[in-house]
């Protein structure tokens, strides 16, 4: 029997090298991905030249990313826009120094290591639930402080200040110009004097006149539980005894700094939007946080406490996740996947907005059903659900990420009850944000 190769897959028709398609998903990414999907579970595109695959087959992506990882490396354009972002850190680099950096790394993000933050979290986030005004509120504005708040205690042992709003928009501004610098072939030198390089030069100085002078100011935290900077300072090499140079702390620093409180902070404001929309829900997951905590501030021995609050989390990424596309793999070599030989340098792409609304997997899909996670629930195909990624390259931050949430969560429900309109289109960015902001009621609760 014949095996099939790359050409046989479905697909549409190429035309112009692929143009066409480029600028359709540079305008509506997710829009040409649902459309992609309607071919079967492999399916082949091909733009100016490059052979590309995406994969809908939750089985077929776990054979892809845990069983191949070995034959997968980043697709180059990201790392190249993102090394200039935040320069060499794990989220880019490849190969040994990757290997080095991740091992190391795990070390300061263990579930145990991370639990020693929470105390930082909820005083970030009380201090800034204690600023607001009951009435229609900005959520953007609000979880983008709380976040950075969070980053910047658990980096640095110290509050983010009065440069909260500025860092949080430099940070949009760079998100924005990284999803428009991934549909071109190369990047164009910042000075240039073309739209939006303005903007992205005087974002990129403020992040890094801001990250700077807190490293340069770090006094080394003492104590039972050192902040992150103090143990990244701190990590040695397994394997060599090598401690991470000044360069790599500093773009570590970086991507914890824009990526960690940019993720969560836009899985707070779906979660918000859907809790506002589903007030039953809300109630539940209030009742569960009054009864659990009792009024007291919570803390990461409280998670286990509280499954339908993390349920409530978890459904909300599964319908908006914060990273919902743009995870593009190459192939270095050769491999067979789902009986379909794909050549080496084969471009495979993977989609969790696609994967986590699709019909076969979820019982109305489009629905917000936090009872999908909890115990005793129908089992989800593993691959369904990749809100944090898959395989080797899985979120190194997951943990912290969760936890976070959760206390935000908690402290949030404990304060308010949250009132508004449906969840607001999404608009893809690096992240998946609400395409005009998120404006909710906030009335504060007895």
């Amino acid at each position: 029997m014949t095996q099939l190769t790359w050409n046989d897959l479905p697909g549409p028709t190429t035309r112009w090298l692929g143009l066409p398609t480029l600028f359709a998903l540079r305008r509506d990414y997710l829009a040409g991905i649902v459309r992609q999907q309607r071919h079967g579970d492999l399916v082949r595109q091909r733009i100016l030249g490059e052979r590309i695959v995406d994969v809908f087959d939750p089985e077929l992506l776990r054979a892809l990313m845990v069983e191949h990882a070995d034959a997968l490396q980043r697709w180059e354009r990201g790392p190249e826009v993102f090394a200039g972002l935040m320069g060499q850190s794990v989220l880019v680099t490849e190969g040994a120094t990757w290997q080095r950096q991740r091992r190391m790394l795990m070390q300061a993000f263990t579930p145990k290591r991370v639990a020693s933050y929470a105390a930082l979290m909820a005083e970030a986030a009380m201090a800034g639930l204690d600023r607001v005004t009951p009435g229609e509120v900005v959520l953007d504005h609000l979880y983008s402080h709380l976040t950075m708040d969070v980053i910047s205690r658990t980096l640095f042992s110290s509050p983010i200040g009065d440069d909260t709003a500025a860092a949080a928009d430099a940070v949009q501004v760079l998100s924005a110009t990284a999803l428009a610098e991934m549909f071109w072939p190369m990047t164009l030198p910042d000075w240039l004097p073309l739209p939006g390089k303005a903007a992205k030069r005087r974002a990129q100085r403020l992040l890094h006149g801001l990250l700077a002078a807190r490293i340069q100011g770090h006094l080394p935290s003492t104590g039972a539980h050192p902040d992150l900077l103090s143990m990244l300072k701190a990590l040695r090499d397994e394997a060599t005894g090598e401690a991470l140079s000044a360069q790599e702390v500093y773009d570590q620093c970086m991507v914890s700094f824009q990526a960690g409180h940019e993720t969560s902070a836009t899985a707070l404001l779906w979660w918000s939007a859907l809790l506002a929309a589903n007030p039953e829900v809300q109630a539940r997951a209030r009742a569960e946080v009054d009864t659990q905590l009792a009024g007291h501030t919570p803390t990461a021995a409280h998670v286990d406490s509280l499954p339908f609050l993390t349920a409530t989390l978890k459904e909300a990424m599964r319908l908006y996740p914060p990273v919902a596309a743009l995870m593009t793999r190459r192939l270095t070599r050769e491999i067979t996947l789902g009986g379909v030989r794909l050549p080496a340098r084969t471009l495979v792409r993977v989609t969790p907005w696609q994967l986590h609304r699709d019909p076969r997997w979820w019982q109305e899909p489009q629905a917000f059903r936090p009872e999908r996670f909890m115990p005793g629930a129908a089992e989800i195909p593993r691959g369904a659900y990749i809100p944090f990624g898959l395989g080797p390259r899985v979120c190194l931050g997951q943990h912290f990420a969760m936890l976070e949430m959760m206390l935000i969560a908690a402290l949030v429900l404990q304060r308010f009850t949250l009132a508004g309109a449906e969840p607001p289109l999404p608009r893809m960015g690096v992240t998946l944000r609400p395409a005009h902001g998120l404006r909710l009621r906030l009335t504060a609760r007895p």
